[in-house]
């Protein structure tokens, strides 16, 4: 990859994060506390739920693969956040108990995926073609690459991102 692939690389990942951005921007505006916990059936994820878990991906898997240490413990989220679960739990096999143990107001939820937002740039604008390329994951066949990983936290975001806008619409529509 040249210098020139690198860069339209890195402008293509800017643009799709920056797209998540204001998507979550977007759900959180005028979410109100019951719009926010507002589940339409037991099994259901709630608004609050899903931009919680895609930002605690976004947040593990980008900050595992630039090396640093996630917002989520180093700046003081999870104590913000309050809930009672392991540091490390990012929402993975949440059941229904655990979905409706996560309340957050939109603000606290928005306030949070901008912190990991920011994070997330600052590492794109350092992305390399070996970085692109380095293995960050071995445990799959073929191994995950750095590209791969945030493709893939690209497309975690967005299905989890229609799934709040589809519970917000149904909440609306009463």
């Amino acid at each position: 990859m040249s210098t020139t692939d690198t860069e339209a690389a890195r402008a293509i990942l800017r643009d799709n994060f920056e797209r998540i951005r204001e998507l979550v921007v977007g759900i959180t505006d005028g979410l109100t506390t019951e719009m926010s916990d507002y589940r339409p059936g037991p099994q259901a994820n709630s608004i609050a739920w899903l931009i919680w878990h895609l930002t605690r991906v976004q947040d593990d898997h980008v900050s595992d693969a630039a090396d640093v240490d996630q917002a989520w413990t180093s700046r003081g989220w999870q104590e913000r956040f309050g809930f009672p679960f392991p540091a490390s739990d990012i929402g993975y096999g949440h059941d229904s108990a655990d979905v409706g143990k996560v309340h957050a107001d939109a603000q606290l939820l928005a306030d949070y995926h901008g912190d990991v937002h920011l994070a997330t740039l600052e590492y794109l604008d350092e992305l390399t073609t070996d970085e692109l390329d380095r293995v960050v994951d071995r445990r799959w066949d073929p191994p995950v690459t750095v590209s791969v990983r945030l493709v893939s936290v690209i497309g975690d975001c967005l299905q989890h991102l229609g799934q709040a806008a589809y519970v917000r619409g149904l909440f609306e529509a009463g």
